[in-house]
């Protein structure tokens, strides 16, 4: 998703390259790919469902706060109740997918920074929540200055990605996005069973993945843990203050 995961580049790329090069170099090559194949001609789409770690239930929010570089963040992470027709060849055939929108929102010191509109489905019965694209506006002294980032499948060669799958697998690793040149994050499982302290409150059973980005600069990516019937709980330096279940009215 546009907000946090843009900046950081997994070297997966250039060690392959290298590999080929250069046969005594380390084994960086034999990591195994992140994958893009899905079989999504398997699927049942809802535009809602119970991923553990993903909730994708309207009045679902999470609200992130904390310092990057100097500046304060904000993020707000809403399930609205809007949904969005999506068209794209799925194992050759023209199919209609409705997806959930779900609305991302960053502040920086204050002043408006992006306005994401996410479209995710889940299919069943595995229960991943699948990515089909994002509309973006970009901010600077209140105005939008672009739309980078924006991307849907079965456009431009655009396929859906993965943005958590229904089972979490310790060492998995898949496209997030799959929009050449466009938008390519990649998600890697690299923990689980973590206990989590954040000023929204101490959870339990949570994972870890380490969010890359090809596109972008050299880095180790964006570490994020999610947990179980809340969500994102920790994105690189943004902590989880607030956050809404079902169970509660949506009033705002």
């Amino acid at each position: 998703m546009q907000t946090r995961l843009r900046r950081l580049l997994d070297a997966l790329a250039t060690g392959l390259i290298a590999a080929l090069l250069l046969p005594t170099a380390p084994a960086a090559a034999d990591e195994p790919a992140f994958t893009s194949d899905f079989r999504l001609g398997e699927c049942e789409w809802e535009s809602e469902g119970e991923n553990p770690f993903f909730p994708l239930e309207v009045g679902v929010f999470q609200r992130l706060e904390g310092e990057s570089d100097g500046e304060e963040v904000v993020v707000l992470n809403r399930v609205t109740p809007k949904t969005k027709d999506i068209w794209l060849k799925i194992d050759g055939k023209q199919t209609r997918v409705r997806t959930r929108v779900l609305k991302e929102t960053e502040w920086v010191d204050g002043e408006l920074a992006e306005i994401a509109f996410n479209y995710v489905a889940v299919c069943e019965p595995r229960n991943d929540a699948v990515y089909f694209g994002e509309q973006v506006f970009n901010y600077e002294d209140g105005e939008v200055v672009n739309n980078d980032g924006s991307w849907m499948a079965g456009k431009d060669g655009a396929t859906p990605g993965i943005l958590m799958p229904g089972t979490f697998l310790l060492g998995s690793r898949y496209q997030q996005e799959v929009a050449p040149g466009v938008a390519e994050d990649r998600g890697e499982h690299t923990d689980m069973g973590l206990e989590v302290e954040v000023e929204a409150g101490s959870f339990s059973g949570c994972v870890e993945v380490m969010d890359t980005n090809p596109l972008g600069p050299p880095g180790p990516g964006d570490r994020k843990v999610y947990c179980p019937g809340v969500g994102l709980t920790i994105d690189e330096d943004v902590e989880l203050v607030d956050f809404r279940g079902l169970d509660e009215d949506d009033d705002d």
